[in-house]
């Protein structure tokens, strides 16, 4: 279970982007980024567009924490490495949300180096 309440995931909807950032050290919050995302059953992930080494992913996983804004939604959450099963759902879902876009910059969040970027979202209680 995603820990993802019903009005949460239809508040998020189908969106394009949502806002992300990760908690520093001090417990402030760094600069959002804009960033794609994917909604496979109750879960929600993002992707490095650059892969493992993009800064903000970076980051994420070494801050664990951090906060999402999306539409009417502004949550505190986790950020987790999901397992290998993960992989072929949640390309499938960025497939079907982005293939609008040219295959070059849809390519960016379909590739190996996305898929080993790949984060679960997970709210943070309260």
């Amino acid at each position: 279970m995603s820990g993802w309440s019903a009005a949460d995931l239809s508040a998020i909807g189908d969106g394009d982007e949502l806002r992300l950032a990760s908690y520093r050290p001090d417990g402030s919050l760094r600069p959002y980024v804009r960033i794609w995302f994917v909604r496979t059953g109750d879960g929600l992930y993002v992707r490095s567009a650059y892969g493992p080494e993009n800064g903000w992913f970076r980051r994420a996983v070494a801050s664990g924490t951090g906060r999402i804004k999306a539409r009417d939604v502004e949550r505190d959450v986790a950020f987790e490495r999901p397992g290998p099963d993960a992989q072929a759902p949640v390309t499938a879902a960025y497939r079907a949300k982005y293939g609008r876009y040219a295959a070059n910059i849809v390519g960016t969040v379909v590739s190996g180096d996305a898929e080993r970027s790949t984060l679960r979202l997970l709210p943070s209680p309260g």
